[in-house]
């Protein structure tokens, strides 16, 4: 007989007993169920995440069930409220799971957005060059690009957050891979800020923090060509000389993995990134970098939309 595997979770002792009708813990102990289409993440990936995130503290399946929770809501932000009809708990608690579980995957960032060894930039490069399909690129170790994420009008400043395509926004830059992990993401600009000015005011290029001496990496047109304090390369259009525009097309095709790897977080969670997010500005920061640090959780296990 098929041992039911929520008996593995029941704790020994008789004041806590394991809740087997909360929707999103019963899903999760179904070894044959498919966790995708509520949770986004396959149950690879969200094994890792549940294993990166537990601490000496956390004991019982509550440690579980908080993790869940922040998964299954993530996908949609939908309020609270909702998730307590959802799930059968409390409002309060939902949010106070969500907050928690945030602040955690917070702490892991450094562990799962950084920038390559010195040892990797060889075999980046490669990669860059496969991609440009030019042997020409394989000094390149990254690509970057801008990202818009709706937000509600906050109440304060709200005039700052209305981008050119009018509507309220927060900015997020990040760079890539050659396999679109992201290697450093900023955000939290007001969504009226130009990319270039927000590239300016970022770490990487006001500490030179990347790409080391002798590398570079690739930008669209919204960026300006540097070589220093940082090496990025674009290109301007319309050009008239044949070898320009072989260029700009090799450089368009490695470039282009940055918006692959946009285009793909924005599958995963089309609630955040086609929607409003229905969170203040502030906690929208947070979400938008714990889907960056869940979208490289995902892509290290070959979790692809």
């Amino acid at each position: 007989m098929h041992e039911d595997p929520l008996k593995k979770l029941e704790p020994q002792t008789t004041y806590c007993n394991l809740n087997a009708t909360v929707p999103v813990l019963r899903l999760y102990m179904d070894e044959d169920a498919d966790l995708k289409p509520d949770y986004r993440l396959n149950r690879v990936s969200l094994q890792h995440l549940i294993g990166m995130l537990r601490s000496q503290q956390d004991h019982g399946w509550g440690y579980y069930l908080e993790v869940l929770v922040f998964v299954f809501w993530l996908p949609s932000v939908t309020s609270y409220r909702v998730m307590l009809r959802s799930l059968d708990i409390p409002r309060t608690t939902v949010h106070d799971m969500v907050h928690r579980v945030a602040k955690k995957l917070l702490k892991i960032k450094n562990l799962v957005i950084h920038f390559p060894s010195h040892a990797d930039l060889e075999n980046i490069g490669n990669g860059f060059a496969r991609l440009a399909g030019s042997p020409a690129f394989s000094r390149v170790v990254g690509s970057i690009d801008g990202c818009q994420i709706r937000i509600k009008p906050p109440s304060a400043d709200a005039q700052c957050y209305l981008n050119r395509k009018l509507f309220h926004s927060v900015q997020l830059q990040a760079i890539c891979d050659h396999n679109g992990m992201f290697m450093d993401i900023f955000t939290g600009y007001p969504g009226s800020v130009h990319d270039s000015r927000v590239l300016k005011n970022s770490p990487l290029y006001t500490q030179q923090l990347y790409p080391p001496e002798g590398f570079y990496i690739l930008g669209d047109g919204g960026y300006p060509c540097l070589s220093v304090p940082i090496a990025l390369i674009t290109y301007k259009e319309p050009v008239c000389l044949a070898v320009s525009r072989r260029f700009n097309h090799h450089h368009a095709k490695a470039r282009s993995i940055i918006e692959l790897s946009f285009g793909i977080r924005k599958t995963r969670w089309r609630s955040i990134f086609f929607k409003s997010l229905e969170v203040k500005p502030t906690f929208a920061v947070e979400v938008i970098t714990c889907c960056a640090i869940l979208h490289n959780i995902c892509v290290s296990n070959g979790d692809i939309m």
